[in-house]
């Protein structure tokens, strides 16, 4: 599987694990809403500066998310 395909589906099970809209995670990410579902659709992968408060959001390290380590 391509990177940006299994970073997007990582994104999507971990907002849905949090009952959290595209809506709602863009808002604290800080990005518009079609920014986030590019994330989550494979079209873009997020700037270090999105990555980190994405796992943050979530509790976890940027690696864990977005290098499967």
């Amino acid at each position: 599987m391509d990177r940006r395909k299994r970073i997007a589906e990582i994104l999507i099970k971990l907002r849905r694990d949090h009952n959290m809209t595209q809506v709602q995670m863009a808002k604290r990410v800080g990005i518009a809403q079609s920014t986030y579902g590019m994330y989550e659709s494979g079209d873009r992968i997020p700037n270090d500066e999105n990555k980190i408060k994405i796992a943050n959001i979530y509790g976890m390290t940027v690696q864990e998310i977005f290098f499967n380590k």
